[in-house]
Order: structure tokens, then C-alpha cells, then sequence
């Protein structure tokens, strides 16, 4: 192995892994911190998938800690911490106190800090994150119900994550290319900071990036910056480049669609999809709550459905009515009690015979993956910028576990057709 990697989070691993293998790394993602005498031979990339973006910053630097001795010990050369390309966060953290305590255990110096992600309109100009061309304060990320961003500058914002010296890297120098970022990087670490924002609007300027911190023992950022790595070690002669798969050859059976997430997008999608004719059924928090709407009696509705299209589940809604559901039940207690749902839908719907299934919204799909008990995903053929299809390792199924940001408006009705 020779990157290793911690995701905070599931569909942001599978994100990450995608982008490795298609820059020709042979990638495996895995559910959990690796155990000794894990088969993950023949690998060149490990992401693990952790649920550490919105839990209590001890928790997630314990696991993240963790999660590199396990990676150190199967002989990663370099780490990637993995985050969202809308750095979701809030001022105490987690991106900042998990960096930094990574940084440590690899013996301090620089590291990066860039989630751009240009093919998801996500850029980062003068250190102030774009989301299309919002900043990330005015976007709709202002209004997530775990992590509402208020800041689009992102030194500022992990400057109040971490103790330690955080500097930028502006596009003047980053549209140079690699020598001038390379001396960047040297200049920002001899002056005593840690971490620097880099910042990229095009994939030019994150492949660019990526090549000057090949030495580098530690990267942070989203998946957009992992398109430079894989290139290191193939100069190195390190690896060779594999080819990514074009196709996936999935089991027969029914298909199904969960949404979990509240994002514009996923909000779009589920639109879409109903416009199509796919039917659906929308999730009320407080029937739910009232235990007049359970997952036996919503599984058993998908299971009914013709098996033409593919039923669709969602419990996404609109800012106003997010806030009005988390106000009655707990910001927490809300969420949990939609993903517990969900997760059991799907336990009930893979023994009902669904083998193909799309989970919307990154907490929705670790609670999903965690009741299907799925350790390990095999990376699949790309639907669209940072979602695959996945084989889940060990089961007869097929998923596609999509961040709720991300996806075309189409997303529900044609990722099938990447199938066989």
C-alpha cells in the first residue's frame, strides 16, 4: 500500500476512492479502521470510512488516530486526511483538531489544506470557498442543519480549528505551477505554519498541487486533490496505472432509491425523479416519532411497487422545515431517528430481494451500510463526478452511496443504465 486514507465520512470516502481509481490507483474502501491481518494486499490506496464529521472532536481524533497506526502499520508512504468540498465544520472543528493531531503523529511539518472539487463547481479563490459561483456563506450550506457555514474564508475558519500557524497559497502562485507551489509550500513552512490553504479553480491547478507535495507526509482536502497524487508514485516508479471500469456487471434483482439528505441537490433529484413517474413516498418526522410510520410498513410499500422503476423513499425537505422538526425533536435526535429508519428499510428490502440501491446524504448511507453490515466496497464505474456504483464485498448488492451535494438533477433515472 502506498496512500492511505480517513474519510469523515462514507459517501465522501467513496468519493475519494473513486478519484484514486480513476487516476489509475487499484483502491479499496473498508468501513472501519483496518484490524491485522486484514486482506488488503494488492492495494495501492485504502480509504477508510469513518463517522467522525459531526461527532465530538475527541471521538474523531481518537478514530482518525487510530485509523493511521492501522494504515502506518500496512506500510502507507503518505496519509490523506479526506473532508467535504464545503469544508462542513463548525469552530470547534472536527477538520482542524483531526488535522492537527495527524500532523503530530507524523512528526509535525507542512501540510495542505484544499477542498476544491472544479467538476462539482467548488473552487477556492484567495482562500474564500465557491460553491458555483457563491461564496460558501451565502450557498445554501448556510442553512445545513449539522454544520451551517457562515465563513466562505477558509483561513479563517480553520484558523479557529487549531492552535497551530495557518497560511494560503494564492491563485497567483498556484497558476504558476508546480515549482512555484513547491516554493510556497517551503517559504510557508520555514516562516512556522502548519497548515496552508491552496487555492484551485481548475483540475490543472489541484494536479499541480498534488505534485508538489509529493513529499509530503500528510494531505488534507477533498477528493479533487487526490487527482495529483496517484502521479507521484508512478514517477517514483512506485505503482502502475490500472484502468478504471467503464461498466459494472451487477446481480439481478430489484432496485430501490433512500434519501436521506436535505441539499438542494438531493431536493432536486427527488423531484426529478417523481417527474419521471417513479413513485414515491415522503417520510413524515412526526409520524415517525408518533410510531404511525415504521420500516416494516415502508419496506413493505417498496416491495409492492412494479419492478419496472425503482420506488424512491425520501425524507428530504425544505430548510424551514428541517428547522421546525430538529426544534420538536433535537438537531441530533432528528437526523438519528430518520437514518435508524432508513437503515432498517433497506436491511428489510435486500432480504425482500432489492440488489441494487441508491442512499442519498452521507449520515443516511453510514447507517445504511453499517445495518447491511458491509465492510468493504469495491469501486465501480463513475455516474457522475464523485459518485460510483459500489459492489459491496461479501454480499450480493450493488450501491451507489451519493453525497447529498452532489449528482445532476437526472441522477435518480440514469444512474442505472451504467449497469449490466
Amino acid at each position: 500500500m502506498l496512500l492511505g486514507c480517513i474519510a469523515d465520512d462514507l459517501t465522501g470516502a467513496t468519493d475519494l476512492a473513486l478519484m484514486l481509481t480513476r487516476a489509475g490507483m487499484r483502491t479499496v474502501q473498508v468501513m472501519d479502521v483496518p484490524a491485522p491481518g486484514d486482506a488488503l494486499d494488492g492495494f495501492d490506496a485504502v480509504v477508510v470510512a469513518l463517522k467522525s464529521r459531526t461527532c465530538p472532536a475527541t471521538d474523531a481524533v481518537d478514530l482518525s488516530l487510530r485509523s493511521a497506526d492501522a494504515l502506518l502499520a500496512l506500510g502507507a508512504r503518505q496519509l490523506f486526511f479526506k473532508y467535504c468540498s464545503t469544508f462542513d465544520s463548525t469552530n470547534e472543528g472536527n477538520i482542524g483538531p483531526v488535522a492537527e493531531a495527524l500532523l503530530a503523529k507524523l512528526g509535525g511539518g507542512l501540510a495542505i489544506v484544499c477542498p476544491a472539487f472544479p467538476a462539482n463547481k467548488r473552487s477556492v479563490y484567495l482562500g474564500n470557498l465557491f460553491v458555483g459561483d457563491q461564496p460558501l456563506a451565502e450557498s445554501p450550506m448556510k442553512d445545513h442543519p449539522l454544520t451551517p457555514m457562515r465563513d466562505s474564508n477558509l483561513v479563517r475558519v480553520m484558523q479557529r480549528q487549531t492552535k497551530l500557524k495557518v497560511g494560503l497559497v494564492p491563485f497567483g502562485v498556484v497558476d504558476q505551477g508546480v515549482d512555484a507551489i513547491r516554493a510556497a509550500y517551503a517559504s510557508a513552512e520555514a516562516s512556522g505554519q502548519s497548515f496552508v490553504v491552496v487555492d484551485a479553480i481548475l483540475d490543472r491547478h489541484l494536479l499541480a498541487m498534488g505534485e508538489a507535495a509529493a513529499a509530503h507526509k500528510l494531505i488534507t482536502g477533498g477528493s479533487g486533490v487526490a487527482l495529483g497524487l496517484p502521479g507521484n508514485f508512478i514517477r517514483q516508479g512506485l505503482m502502475m496505472a490500472s484502468r478504471p471500469p467503464d461498466r459494472m456487471n451487477a446481480p439481478k434483482g430489484r432496485s430501490a432509491i433512500l434519501a436521506g439528505s436535505c441539499s438542494v441537490a438531493t431536493r432536486g433529484q427527488v423531484k426529478a425523479a417523481m417527474e419521471a413517474g417513479i413513485p414515491a413516498m415522503k417520510l413524515d418526522p412526526a409520524l415517525i416519532a408518533m410510531g404511525k410510520v415504521d420500516a416494516a410498513g415502508v419496506a413493505d410499500w417498496v416491495l409492492k411497487q412494479p419492478a419496472g422503476k425503482p420506488p424512491l423513499v425520501y425524507s428530504s425537505d425544505d430548510p424551514g422545515a428541517v428547522r421546525a422538526v430538529q426544534e420538536k425533536h433535537g438537531r441530533l435526535e432528528a437526523g438519528a431517528m430518520i437514518e435508524h429508519l432508513l437503515a432498517d428499510v433497506a436491511v428489510r428490502l435486500v432480504k425482500g430481494g432489492v440488489r441494487r440501491l441508491i442512499v442519498a446524504g452521507g449520515e443516511t448511507s453510514g447507517a445504511v451500510v453499517n445495518g447491511l453490515k458491509i465492510g468493504a466496497l469495491e469501486i465501480g464505474p463513475e455516474i457522475d463526478p464523485g459518485v460510483p456504483w459500489c459492489r459491496a464485498v461479501g454480499h450480493d448488492l450493488v450501491v451507489a452511496l451519493k453525497s447529498g451535494n452532489f449528482g445532476a438533477p437526472d441522477f435518480f433515472t440514469k444512474a442505472w443504465e451504467r449497469m449490466e
